[in-house]
């Protein structure tokens, strides 16, 4: 990078933290602390809930994620704003009535302590390993661009975002997301404009559709019904709508961004609108991914955009490489000239037009297994290569092909992004260990003032639990997808037990305390068998503790009558 651009990334960078210990300073109790005094308004709470879902993982995967597989990937949230009414109507009068810090204390009101426990635990787990995840993906940037070792840039990137967060809490997390998210939303929509103006002369917006459409990238809606497919309509509406409800219902970090609202009204407004906006967000998102295959499409692409993991395999086996290269660059050269072929044709609806497009899948389809044999092949050099290069094409565009500044700006946008969720999660994870665990268990009720030290206490602890787990993110392909998957291994059983105490009035907390276990390995041995696709281990994971529950009341009457 430029000076320039090194400029732009430290003095935004510089500028949040300092922000956030200034709105955050003069803590003095947990009530401030871990929910903002109760005072966020509709917009704040907006804004914390989008920029708590939407991490570093969500800029920096989804256009690669768009790139690789098109943009289906959109269907994974159609649920969403059905979820956000149930939520409205359900949820969210139960928590601001008992003006609860974590949602699983109304758990121990409705069952007992056990079961309080539990659920926050299988969130803890699940919530600090996606966490870890989180801090990893801004790291993949910063080592690949200062060529560092990726260990050293997790503790690094990890540890900056936790000065604002120890010593601000929610109400720092709260306003830091605003700043952060109004300059990712306005650099991102300027990256994409960068996008369109950087294809070759003459390409305008709709060719670059175009050419994405005929290369399968706009693949928007999947009707076709497949329980192992990923991302369909169905399992976006109805996997989509159980994880939506238990994320957004259940997981602490999303339920301690709209317990900080002024009130009911302010928290449903919240929630709402984001079921609305983020629909449009994450499509514009993954529409850059798509529009990058057509401007790589007119351009020479890399052969693999990794460019270290790629490094390492010409070092090793520079034969291998160079009949990779060979291939790769007279399929480019191909591929290029078909492209620029079918823009010359499209409005001719010629016979040559669909001969050229028939050519140029063809083509795809080449470049495509290319890929994956030298993927394989850097994967068996080196143990341990990342499993795909998704999360490097927006960060190939991004420092070969934008001017100086706007890289330390996107840079920045990425390391921001992650900051509003990652601070959001520990802030969460400190509520609920020490709400739901530490106190729960003490006979003394400590004073406001060691209550705060042990929620500071508390954050820092699951910022260097996260860090450690970032260590050992390097293996898990697209991060998207692989943070997805960790939370739909627990979500659905969280929820089912909201489920049973929200509608199931005869369950009791002895009940639903093992069929929320039995629910768990029944979703970790449908995992385990890959019997379904992910998103349909939430509707599963929540069916199950309803199904367990169910018969452990038959059996429990059938003992009592005994």
């Amino acid at each position: 990078m430029s000076s320039i651009d090194w400029t732009v990334l430290i003095v935004t960078l510089v500028a949040v933290v300092v922000y956030g210990v200034f709105i955050g300073r003069g803590q003095k109790s947990n009530e401030s602390y871990l929910k903002a005094d109760n005072k966020m308004p509709w917009y704040i709470v907006l804004i914390g809930i989008m920029a708590t879902q939407a991490s570093a993982i969500t800029f920096l995967s989804a256009p690669g994620q768009a790139y690789t597989d098109g943009m289906r990937f959109v269907q994974y949230y159609f649920g969403l704003p059905l979820a956000m009414i149930v939520i409205c109507i359900t949820f969210i009068p139960i928590f601001q009535r008992l003006n609860v810090y974590t949602a699983y204390e109304y758990l121990e009101n409705r069952f007992d302590k056990k079961t309080r426990v539990l659920t926050s635990l299988l969130f803890l787990f699940s919530r600090g390993l996606s966490t870890g995840i989180s801090i990893y993906a801004p790291s993949i940037i910063l080592s690949s661009v200062l060529n560092w070792n990726i260990y050293l840039t997790n503790v690094l990137t990890g540890g900056i975002l936790l000065i604002y967060t120890y010593i601000g809490g929610a109400k720092a997390i709260a306003h830091t997301q605003k700043l952060q998210f109004l300059i990712i939303l306005g650099t991102m929509a300027f990256a994409g404009y960068l996008l369109i103006q950087d294809m070759p002369d003459g390409i305008g917006f709709n060719d670059a559709l175009y050419l994405a459409g005929k290369s399968g990238k706009l693949n928007v809606i999947t009707t076709e019904f497949d329980w192992k497919d990923k991302y369909n309509i169905w399992s976006g509406l109805i996997g989509g709508f159980f994880l939506a409800l238990s994320y957004f219902g259940t997981d602490q970090s999303q339920v301690g961004r709209y317990i900080t609202a002024k009130d009911n009204t302010n928290a449903k407004m919240g929630l709402l609108l984001n079921g609305l906006v983020k629909i449009p967000m994450q499509f514009a998102i993954l529409l850059i991914g798509a529009l990058l295959f057509a401007f790589f499409s007119l351009k020479p692409a890399p052969i693999y955009f990794n460019e270290r993991s790629y490094q390492h395999l010409k070092e090793t086996k520079p034969e291998q490489a160079a009949v990779f290269e060979k291939e790769h660059q007279d399929l480019q050269i191909q591929f290029n000239a078909e492209s620029k072929e079918i823009l010359k044709l499209k409005e001719t609806h010629s016979p040559q037009l669909k001969k050229t497009i028939e050519e140029f899948k063809n083509t795809q389809a080449q470049v495509k297994a290319l890929h994956g044999r030298v993927e394989e092949a850097i994967n068996q050099s080196n143990d341990n290569a990342e499993k795909t290069d998704t999360n490097y094409i927006f960060l190939y565009f991004v420092k070969n092909t934008l001017p100086a500044g706007m890289i330390g700006l996107l840079f920045a946008v990425i390391f921001l992004a992650s900051w509003g969720s990652i601070s959001a999660a520990l802030n969460s994870l400190a509520a609920c260990s020490l709400k739901d665990v530490h106190l729960l268990f003490r006979k003394d009720i400590p004073d406001e003032k060691t209550e705060l030290k042990y929620s500071r206490l508390h954050t820092l602890a699951w910022g260097i639990f996260s860090i450690g787990v970032a260590m050992f993110a390097t293996q898990m392909g697209s991060l998207i997808e692989a943070v997805n998957v960790l939370g739909s291994l627990f979500y659905g059983p969280i929820l089912g037990i909201f489920l049973v105490a929200f509608y199931y009035k005869k369950i009791d907390g002895a009940n639903v305390f093992i069929a929320a276990i039995l629910s768990e390995i029944t979703v970790i041995a449908v995992y385990q068998f890959d019997i379904v696709s992910f998103l349909w281990l939430n509707v599963i994971g929540a069916a199950a503790v309803i199904i367990f529950s169910a018969i452990g009341l038959l059996f429990y009457k059938q003992k009592t009558v005994n």
